[in-house]
């Protein structure tokens, strides 16, 4: 058939618990990408949520028979989802999407493109920050600056190129079967452990301009200091079970942490902690500065208190999870069911 192009099924992955402020305009940007409908199929792993979601997930459902299809998670953690989806994708491509983000209508189109023309196993776009409130717009512009988050290219909207990790993902399914697929007990940093043994299998993760996606941040220091002891509690956890990370970055609060309890602690150094902790403060202060006249120079006293509320509480967490996986070691090998058919594919008309 002339000017015939078939494209990829893809299946989109949404795990989900508790979200009815968020799941109806999660799954409006994604029913309406600009892929062909036919070739998509979305899925979301709910984990027995307690609220309105799904009754909301059941009348999603009812409007849009045969695109959406919702799967019981009764673990809740995402990595559970994100295999249970896994396991029923009936496409050869598999996109993860969170609920708490929005999606350019091309944002499924890009993935497979991406995909395809640079040869990669994972591509993502960056992590892209969108600000309801005042606390959210100083937190995007303390996680636009590297002493927040130590350089990692995911947070830049203007890198391009082949790196250690992405935000959410879009995977060729056959990566699942060949490296596995998400560790089921992991709480968080389940996708930068994915990508890390893609890496180590020798596959690649591609970081595209093309792929956009915004996020909404924590709303509170309180929040943000939970997610970020979380984060590093789990960032411990992937360094115990491989013994190695890609790059240093995650461990960086840490040492700080340990460096600052050290002055505290060690008479010795008593003379040099107000050095120490007076240069860490001045640099803080400065780089809140800076970033803020992009944002809003009002914001620059709340970007100087959350960075270290970023960095200690990553830190804290951090050694926390050294103690606790040494010593009760949780992590799995879970292995995802192989598809039994070749992969399916549309044919369209058109050019």
């Amino acid at each position: 058939m002339a000017n015939e192009r078939r494209v990829p099924v893809v299946t989109v992955a949404i795990p989900c618990f508790n979200e009815e402020r968020f799941i109806e305009r999660c799954l409006e940007d994604v029913l309406d990408q600009d892929y062909p409908a036919e070739s998509l199929e979305v899925l979301v792993g709910d984990g027995m949520s307690t609220d309105r979601t799904r009754e909301l997930l059941d009348g999603l459902v009812a409007r849009h028979p045969g695109r959406l299809r919702v799967i019981d998670n009764p673990r809740r953690l995402q990595a559970a989802a994100m295999n249970a989806m896994i396991d029923e994708a009936r496409g050869e491509i598999v996109v993860r999407m969170d609920v708490h983000a929005r999606y350019a209508p091309d944002y499924v189109r890009q993935c497979v493109a991406v995909l395809e023309e640079t040869g990669a196993d994972n591509v993502g776009g960056a992590q892209r920050a969108v600000a309801e409130t005042w606390f959210q717009r100083a937190l995007s512009a303390a996680l636009d600056s590297p002493l927040a988050v130590g350089g990692a290219r995911y947070r830049d909207a203007d890198a391009e190129g082949f790196v250690d990790t992405v935000f959410l993902g879009a995977f060729r399914r056959e990566v699942f079967e060949r490296v596995g697929g998400y560790d089921d007990n992991a709480i968080t940093n389940e996708d930068a452990e994915l990508n890390q043994r893609i890496l180590a299998a020798g596959g690649k993760v591609y970081l595209s301009r093309k792929i956009v996606v915004r996020y909404f941040p924590r709303d509170s220091l309180r929040g943000l200091a939970k997610q970020y002891f979380k984060y590093g509690k789990g960032r411990a956890r992937t360094l115990l079970k491989h013994r190695t990370f890609p790059t240093p970055r995650p461990a960086i609060p840490f040492a700080m942490v340990v460096g600052g309890a050290a002055l505290l602690s060690t008479p010795a150094l008593h003379p040099v902690a107000p050095f120490a902790f007076g240069a860490y403060g001045v640099a803080t202060l400065a780089e809140a500065l800076r970033v803020s006249l992009r944002h809003g120079v009002a914001l620059a006293p709340a970007v100087a208190a959350i960075f270290p509320v970023l960095h200690v509480s990553h830190g804290v967490g951090f050694g926390v999870g050294l103690v606790q996986y040494a010593l009760a070691p949780d992590w799995s090998e879970r292995r995802v069911r192989a598809r039994a058919e070749a992969p399916v594919e549309v044919a369209l008309d058109g050019s």
